[in-house]
């Protein structure tokens, strides 16, 4: 093949128009608009039956969709956890289980509401929070486990509910990346004790911003409801405020998108899972692409994120960043995924002056303390993602994607020169 790109030959996608628009939008779309807004009830206190406004036709089929029985809808996805840990009974010092490599999000809910965030290591084969680092992590002060579906791989829920049950803890499950997504023939959401959803510009199903708590307990459910809507209750007067809450409820134009979304989601889950299967045909031939195979447990992944395993040594050394932008001058959106949140200086400000201690950190909290060699390796030297819009294109764009990584393979000594 011709010169890397990055070396200053011509891009082997040189123009290429990506047939994954996103958002995908229409006619529905744009009568929901039209019908929120007409009716001139934009909140759903407009109505007298709450349930017949968009937010509340909403819940109840987003909650069904992910085989909850409870569902609440809520501004977006971080609201979303903080009222799930809420509602769980986290509070001031508690200690929350969370994998190191995620969205910042899943443990800056915990800080908002006075708690402690615990990292620990992800599994290399999968990315996803590691069990065992978790059981090891558990103190006398551990209130919750977070795992985080990461790129729409559900975690081992198997595993981790037995943790759960032997130590008494509740599981928040962080679906942001994870919508439709089946863990032996359920979906995830209502797995553990709570989960928590995402509608943000990005994800999988899409209002911009929006997000959703599910559970299968009455008593969560209503708890995440009345901290969402001004600690109000189901039951009570509208100036009754049986609790402290906020107002995290979300507006009936959003809930119009996604109802009018939501058909859409299991026809594009299924064309991304047969553009990620296709793909995964294409690059396994590639020296130095590794692949991650789904565990057979997985029923559904939703591919938020097609993932795979950058190996330097196939490419003579050159470091992952080289790979990355040789592959993205060559036309192909890529990036390299998440830091490892406990080197995040946020996390050392907001305990700098943290009034207690932490029985995990047996003193107050030190992230400067803390070390997961796999999520740094994989962080630094491994992942490389690509964004689930990709997989709603052709299967031409998939040959693309393929060519491209083999392009770049092919020249891996003009790589390694730097």
């Amino acid at each position: 093949m011709a010169k890397l790109a990055v070396k200053g030959g011509t891009p082997l996608l040189k123009g290429k128009q990506w047939g994954g628009k996103w958002p995908v939008f229409g006619k529905p779309e744009e009568e929901a608009l039209l019908r929120v807004l007409r009716s001139g009830k934009w909140f759903r206190g407009g109505y007298p039956d709450a349930s017949q406004s968009e937010v509340g036709k909403f819940e109840e089929k987003f909650a069904k969709y992910h085989d909850a029985k409870y569902g609440v809808c809520v501004t977006n996805g971080t609201a979303a956890l903080e009222l799930a840990y809420r509602a769980g009974g986290v509070g001031l010092g508690d200690e929350v289980i969370c994998p190191a490599a995620t969205f910042v999000a899943t443990s800056t809910a915990v800080n908002n509401i006075g708690g402690v965030p615990v990292f620990v290591d992800i599994d290399p084969e999968t990315y996803d929070i590691l069990p065992e680092a978790v059981e090891k992590a558990i103190t006398k002060k551990t209130k919750a486990i977070a795992p985080v579906h990461l790129g729409g791989y559900p975690c081992d829920m198997d595993a981790l509910c037995d943790i759960a049950k032997k130590h008494g803890l509740f599981i928040v499950e962080d679906c942001a990346h994870a919508h439709g997504s089946e863990w032996k023939g359920r979906k995830v959401g209502a797995i553990g004790d709570l989960g928590t959803f995402s509608f943000q510009a990005s994800k999988n199903l899409n209002a911009g911003e929006g997000g959703f708590v599910t559970s299968d307990d009455r008593e969560l459910a209503e708890r995440a409801w009345s901290v969402h809507n001004c600690g109000r209750s189901p039951e009570g007067a509208w100036y009754e405020h049986p609790r402290v809450g906020g107002n995290y409820r979300l507006g009936e134009l959003q809930a119009g998108l996604l109802l009018s979304q939501l058909p859409r989601l299991e026809a594009q889950t299924a064309r991304r899972t047969r553009n990620a299967e296709l793909l995964t045909s294409l690059l396994r031939p590639i020296p130095g692409i590794a692949l991650m195979d789904p565990d057979p447990r997985i029923t559904t992944h939703a591919y938020h994120l097609y993932t795979f395993r950058y190996q330097a040594q196939a490419f003579g050394g050159a470091p992952k960043e080289r790979f990355i932008a040789a592959l993205q001058k060559e036309g192909v959106p890529c990036s390299s995924g998440y830091r490892p949140l406990y080197k995040e200086p946020a996390f050392r400000a907001k305990f700098a002056q943290y009034p207690l201690t932490s029985a995990y950190f047996q003193g107050p909290p030190d992230y400067d303390r803390v070390c997961c060699p796999v999520t740094e390796r994989i962080c630094a030297e491994e992942a490389i993602w690509l964004t689930q819009n990709l997989l709603l294109g052709t299967e031409e764009d998939m040959r693309d994607i393929a060519d491209a990584v083999r392009k770049v393979q092919e020249h891996a000594d003009e790589l390694a020169q730097g």
